[in-house]
C-alpha cells in the first residue's frame, strides 16, 4: 500500500487521516509536527499531505523537493509568497495544493463557474461561510477557493473584485464585485453558500460539511492520486476526472 506522511499529524485533520488511512488504501509513514525534522519523513514516504501552518510550509517544501515526494497541500491562510513556493517546487515534484479536500466542495467548485460564465454581471455574487470558533483565518480557504472559480467564470482575477466585509456608509454595491462573510461559533466543521442574486431572482448553491471525515476521505483520496504523477501542479478537479 501507499505510505503516507503527515505534516501537521497531531492536528484535527492529520488525526482524521491517520484514523481512515487503512480503509482508503494507505500506511502511515509517520507524521512531523511543530518543531519536528520534516526531512527525514519525506525520505520514507510514497506522497506527503501537509494539514500544519503557513509558517512550516516552506520547510514542507523544501523537505519534498529534496527527497523528491510528492506532496498534497491542504492547509489554508496562504499568501501570495506561499503559493510563489509552490510554484517552483512543482517544476521538480507533484504539488496538489486546495483550500478543500472535499469531494462535494470540488463539484461545488466547477459549478460555481459555469454558473458565473452564464450568468452576467448585474447578477450580484455573494459567499457566505461559518465554522468552528477555533478557526484562525478568514475568509475560509474554500471560501476562496469557490471566489476564485466564480472570478474565472466571469473571466477575471478575484484579487480584482474581491469585497471582504461592508461596515458604516460603504455606498452601494459595485457591479461585478465578489462579497464574502464569514461566520465563527461553535463546533461547525464548515458550510458554505454561495449567492447568485438578481433582479426579482435568485440562486443559491451551497455545501454542508457534517463530518471531518469527508476531508480527510478527500485528501487520502488525492494522495493516493498524486503518488508517482510526473512534476507539476494539480488540482482537486483532476482527481475526479473533471
Amino acid at each position: 500500500m501507499t505510505s503516507i506522511g503527515i505534516y501537521g499529524s497531531n492536528g484535527r485533520m492529520g488525526r482524521a487521516i491517520a484514523t481512515i488511512a487503512e480503509g482508503e488504501g494507505a500506511t502511515v509513514a509517520g507524521g512531523v509536527d511543530a518543531g519536528g525534522d520534516p526531512f527525514p519523513l519525506a525520505q520514507t514516504a510514497d506522497v506527503l499531505v501537509d494539514f500544519s501552518t503557513p509558517a512550516a510550509l516552506e520547510s514542507h517544501l523544501a523537505a519534498a523537493v529534496a527527497a523528491r515526494t510528492p506532496i498534497v497541500i491542504g492547509t489554508t491562510g496562504l499568501m501570495p509568497t506561499h503559493h510563489a513556493l509552490i510554484e517552483q517546487a512543482a517544476d521538480d515534484i507533484a504539488v496538489l495544493q486546495t483550500g478543500n479536500t472535499s469531494l462535494g466542495i470540488t463539484l461545488l467548485n466547477i459549478l460555481v463557474r459555469e454558473a458565473a460564465a452564464r450568468l452576467g454581471a448585474d447578477w450580484d455574487i455573494e459567499i457566505a461561510e461559518m465554522h468552528h470558533r477555533h478557526k484562525v483565518d478568514a475568509p475560509s480557504g474554500t471560501a476562496l477557493l469557490l471566489g476564485e472559480a466564480a472570478a474565472a467564470g466571469r473571466g477575471t482575477r478575484l484579487a480584482e473584485v474581491r469585497v471582504d466585509s461592508r461596515a458604516g456608509l460603504v455606498g452601494a454595491r459595485s457591479e461585478g464585485t465578489i462579497g464574502f462573510a464569514s461566520l465563527r461559533g461553535g463546533s461547525v466543521v464548515g458550510d458554505h453558500q454561495v449567492i447568485f442574486a438578481g433582479e426579482g431572482e435568485r440562486i443559491e448553491i451551497g455545501h454542508r460539511g457534517e463530518d471531518r471525515t469527508i476531508f480527510a476521505r478527500g485528501a487520502l483520496k488525492a494522495a493516493l492520486w498524486l503518488a508517482g504523477r510526473a512534476p507539476g501542479r494539480y488540482a482537486m478537479a483532476e482527481v475526479l476526472g473533471l
